[in-house]
């Protein structure tokens, strides 16, 4: 009857805890970012029952009650929350959001960011968020010095704040090859092919080709004569001009040309009339209008921000050109479950946890292993009807763990009356 007593004490203790646990789960249903938790209950040493049988087959024990061995992370996805603000982020998998307070580091599920007065990405406790910055943005003059498809995800160890500027001006790149095509045909008629070259000043100046069928023909196939001229976008400015040829084979296609380079105010731009049929050509059939590209772009300034699935910073300009300028980092571990809560959604490294760690593809680099959503955060990864089913089993088992330290007392109430 006294073992009774302490089952149902450590019963009540055991469940108490259950209770709190999952009452802490309830209380932030609704917090983003927040991972809930799981008691794991244990019992107590057991006490062997003497039997007066000895050849017995099996033994005979008892319990003497419960315990919390453990509270486990629950690791599973949270649901989902649209927002409207474009540096809100959700990962989709595994993984975490990295923060610094400058001096330690810290994970979180919460990506629920924004920009500081010095432009850092913080999240909302102002601790700032952990990337591999692209190193193309010159901060003194808020200027891109490169244009970036995509940025490396660096090492673990070296990852660094986000400070993204509130504007940002993409320089003018100039033209250096344009691109011509079009079919002349084979009639003695003068054919013209324009296209736009931008300079070193920032000026969309006028590339002008005039073909003109020579007057004496090879035995076999054509040749042209080029006049060439680069002039102001009004062609009151002449820059410079260069007479060429093109010859083609007798089914059309460009063979050789004289025509390869020519300067746009200072700037050698490289031109490219193609091979065989890829470019100019001369036909056999109605004569074509032509066209051009070119590369290069003009001065434009930042029209925002963007974050793709691979983490990437976006920085999108008034020109249409784009360029990446951050990576933000997702950390791993080899026990999720070690990580050591230190209050609300942020968790630190221990020894049980390991050292965060980044996944890397089949070449050796750095990937994230998730995608990140933008205009996204993910919430409590607890169902309600979840933690309030849970909540009426511990409850139950609680009242149940109750009722025997009532019955103990009866029990021996009833004993200490016989001996009286």
């Amino acid at each position: 009857m006294i073992q009774a007593f302490y089952t149902g004490v450590s019963g009540i203790s055991a469940h108490q805890t259950a209770i709190d646990v999952t009452s802490d789960n309830i209380a932030n249903i609704d917090t983003i970012g927040f991972r809930s938790y799981t008691p794991e209950f244990s019992s107590l040493f057991s006490k062997a029952i003497s039997t007066h049988n000895p050849l017995s087959s099996s033994t005979s024990s008892i319990g003497i009650g419960s315990s919390i061995n453990a509270t486990s992370m629950n690791l599973q996805q949270g649901a989902m929350v649209q927002t409207d603000r474009t540096t809100d982020l959700a990962i989709q998998g595994e993984g975490w959001f990295g923060v610094t307070d400058s001096q330690n580091i810290y994970y979180t599920r919460a990506g629920d960011f924004g920009f500081d007065v010095n432009r850092d990405l913080v999240n909302s406790n102002g601790l700032y968020v952990l990337g591999t910055l692209g190193k193309n943005i010159d901060y003194s003059t808020n200027t891109l010095t490169q244009q970036l498809d995509e940025i490396a995800l660096g090492d673990v160890e070296k990852q660094q704040k986000i400070q993204l500027p509130e504007t940002l001006t993409y320089p003018t790149k100039p033209t250096t090859n344009i691109s011509f095509f079009g079919n002349l045909g084979v009639e003695d008629e003068t054919r013209i092919i324009s296209a736009e070259a931008i300079d070193k000043n920032g000026i969309k100046n006028k590339v002008k080709l005039t073909f003109t069928k020579a007057p004496k023909q090879p035995d076999t196939g054509l040749l042209w004569n080029i006049k060439a001229t680069v002039s102001s976008p009004d062609e009151t400015v002449l820059y410079s001009t260069k007479d060429a040829q093109v010859i083609f084979d007798e089914a059309g296609g460009l063979i050789n040309t004289t025509l390869t380079s020519i300067d746009n105010n200072a700037t050698p731009v490289t031109i490219d009339l193609g091979k065989k049929f890829t470019g100019i050509t001369a036909i056999a059939t109605d004569a074509t209008t032509g066209f051009s590209q070119a590369d290069g772009a003009l001065t434009g300034e930042l029209t925002g921000y963007d974050i793709n699935a691979n983490g990437e910073v976006i920085a999108a300009f008034t020109n249409g050109e784009q360029s990446s300028v951050a990576q933000i980092a997702l950390y791993h571990f080899q026990n999720d479950q070690g990580l050591q809560n230190i209050g609300g959604v942020l968790f630190k490294e221990t020894s049980n946890s390991g050292k965060p760690i980044f996944y890397q593809d089949a070449q050796g680099n750095n990937i994230l292993g998730s995608s990140i959503l933008r205009g996204m955060l993910e919430s409590s990864n607890l169902p309600m009807e979840t933690a309030l089913t849970e909540l009426i089993i511990y409850q139950r088992a609680y009242d149940a763990n109750a009722k025997s330290i009532t019955t103990a007392d009866q029990m021996i109430q009833k004993a200490l009356q016989m001996d009286a």
